[in-house]
């Protein structure tokens, strides 16, 4: 398989980590970014080609992923747009709230597209990713995307790209969620006298085993919630104190917000100038 990268940023980094040598030979992979420095990283490590802008190289490939930042991809789009004349490559979007009928019109209608959002876990492979493809993707570009993401994690599809915005809110935005709620656990060991190695190790280790536990238990997480929770002991006292702030609420109210953002970034990136 060849594939063009157009940005080399983390999320790329993270790709390249799990399909060179597995889906792809190093060589053919094209990676495509202004930073010299970026590129010249990428072509030691995983002996990938690179350029500083879109060639006729990038249009030679079976998928093209667009790792670039929203804001930058109706440009990018533009800059891709007379590579793709001809072809039939799948492009495969890892922006947020980029809706795919957008990206197609900046593309001049092109219509392979597959839309993913991915997380950054899968820097070590642990990543997952909710993907849904336009209807001008054929059932081998979609197991080609499935392929490329697997490899860096899970894959969930989607039967409607307006549920792209909600994974992004859940799940793309959501390791930040895990590492806010780290800190505050390590802030409160520092606090009741641990010192903040033991409050790290003893967060991080919890909040790892609890997952995996949740992973790999057929019971709600509810049911394992109770579970811990005897009523009158210690971490009574800690649900009931989140409870009594709203915790939870507050949550589900931010991850809502989330997704409204990218509803709201679909609207405004992809409106005519």
């Amino acid at each position: 398989m060849k594939i063009s990268f157009i940005g080399g940023g983390n999320m790329a980094t993270a790709l390249l980590a799990g399909l060179v040598g597995k889906l792809a030979a190093g060589p053919d992979i094209h990676v495509v970014d202004p930073n010299q420095d970026a590129l010249q990283r990428l072509d030691t490590k995983y002996g990938v080609s690179v350029a500083r802008e879109i060639t006729a190289r990038v249009a030679e490939s079976d998928v093209i992923v667009l790792s670039v930042k929203p804001q930058q991809m109706r440009e990018v789009a533009a800059a891709l747009r007379a590579q793709l004349a001809g072809g039939n490559p799948l492009v495969l979007s890892i922006a947020a709230g980029i809706r795919g009928a957008d990206l197609s019109r900046w593309l001049g209608g092109y219509g392979a597209i597959v839309r993913c959002m991915p997380n950054t876990p899968a820097l070590i492979g642990q990543g997952v990713t909710g993907m849904v493809a336009m209807p001008g993707a054929s059932e081998e570009q979609k197991s080609a995307a499935d392929g490329i993401l697997r490899a860096v994690g899970k894959t969930v599809w989607l039967d409607k790209e307006e549920l792209l915005d909600p994974v992004t809110a859940v799940s793309g935005s959501g390791p930040a969620y895990v590492f806010f709620f780290l800190e505050a656990m390590q802030q409160a060991a520092l606090e009741l006298g641990l010192s903040a190695e033991q409050g790290r190790q003893l967060a991080l280790a919890t909040f790892t085993g609890a997952a995996q536990l949740a992973a790999q238990s057929d019971e709600p997480v509810e049911v394992l919630r109770q579970r811990v929770t005897s009523k009158g002991g210690t971490t009574y006292a800690a649900i009931t104190s989140m409870e009594q702030s709203g915790v939870k609420e507050a949550i589900v109210a931010a991850i809502k917000a989330a997704s409204a953002r990218g509803r709201e970034m679909g609207d405004e990136l992809g409106k005519d100038a």
